[in-house]
C-alpha cells in the first residue's frame, strides 16, 4: 500500500570542503551562477539521486568540485527549518570534508567558478550556510582532538612544524612547541622518512610521512589524540 504523503521535500547534501595551505585553514566555495541568490558565496551542494545513499550524494559532490575522492568525509547533522530555502521546501544534509590543497584538480574547481578562501575571510554565505560552517568547524574540532584526522589534511610528507601550523589553524590558538613534538611523537603515527625539508627558510627539519597503519588502528576509536585541544575550544 502506497504512503498517502502527498506533499514534496526535496533532500539535498552541503559540503563543507576543509583545506590547508601551509598558513591557515581554509573553505572551498562556490560563487552562484544561477537563482536564487545570484553571485553570492555558497557551499558546494547537490540534490540526493534516486538510487542514491546519502554517502553516495556527498562523494559526488566533492569529486566533481576537487576531482579527489579519496579523502575524510563525515555526516553531522541536518538543517530543516521550514523557509531555509525561498523555492521550495528543501532538508538538507551537511558533511564536512577534508581535502589535501596539493592533490587537487585545478579544472574542476575553475568550471564551478569555485575558490579557496581564508576561513579568517569567509564572505557572508547563502540561506543557513553560515551556520552549517559553524558547526562543522566545532565537529571538525572536536574529532581533530579524540583522533588524528588532521593529517587529511596535509601532504604525504611534511614536518612536526608544519604538523603543529595545521593543529594552531584549526584551533585558532598557538601551542607549545616542545609539548606538542613531545606528544605527537609519543603517538607512534610519524615515521621519518630519512629527507629534510629544502624549501625551509631557516634549519632543514626532518619530513615525516604517516604511519597509515597506527592512523587506521587510532580511528577505530576515541583514543585522545590531543585532548586538551577539546578545552581550547570550549
Amino acid at each position: 500500500m502506497p504512503y498517502t504523503h502527498t506533499h514534496r521535500i526535496l533532500i539535498a547534501l552541503d559540503c563543507i570542503i576543509f583545506g590547508f595551505d601551509g598558513e591557515g585553514l581554509n573553505l572551498l566555495l562556490v560563487k552562484r551562477n544561477f537563482e536564487p541568490e545570484f553571485g553570492k558565496w555558497s557551499l558546494m551542494g547537490g540534490f540526493l539521486n534516486e538510487g542514491e545513499s546519502l554517502e553516495e550524494a556527498a562523494h559526488r559532490i566533492v569529486f566533481d568540485l576537487t576531482g579527489l575522492d579519496n579523502h575524510y568525509l563525515e555526516q553531522f547533522q541536518t538543517f530543516g527549518a521550514t523557509t531555509r530555502d525561498p523555492v521550495e521546501r528543501t532538508v538538507s544534509v551537511a558533511y564536512y570534508a577534508l581535502v589535501n590543497i596539493e592533490d587537487q584538480d585545478m579544472n574542476a574547481i575553475r568550471s564551478h567558478n569555485a575558490s579557496w578562501i581564508s576561513l579568517h575571510k569567509k564572505p557572508y554565505l547563502i540561506f543557513d550556510h553560515d551556520i552549517m560552517v559553524e558547526e562543522a568547524l566545532k565537529r571538525l574540532r572536536t574529532k581533530a582532538a579524540l583522533n588524528p584526522i588532521g593529517f587529511e589534511l596535509l601532504p604525504g610528507k611534511f614536518t612536526i612544524p608544519q604538523l603543529q601550523k595545521l593543529y594552531e589553524a584549526i584551533y585558532d590558538t598557538k601551542l607549545d612547541r616542545r609539548n606538542f613534538s613531545r606528544k605527537i611523537l609519543s603517538t607512534k603515527l610519524l615515521m621519518g622518512t630519512g629527507e629534510k625539508d629544502m624549501t625551509s627558510q631557516t634549519k632543514k627539519g626532518q619530513l615525516y610521512s604517516l604511519n597509515t597503519h597506527e592512523y587506521v588502528r587510532q580511528q577505530k576509536g576515541n583514543f585522545g589524540f590531543l585532548p586538551e585541544l577539546i578545552l581550547v575550544d570550549a
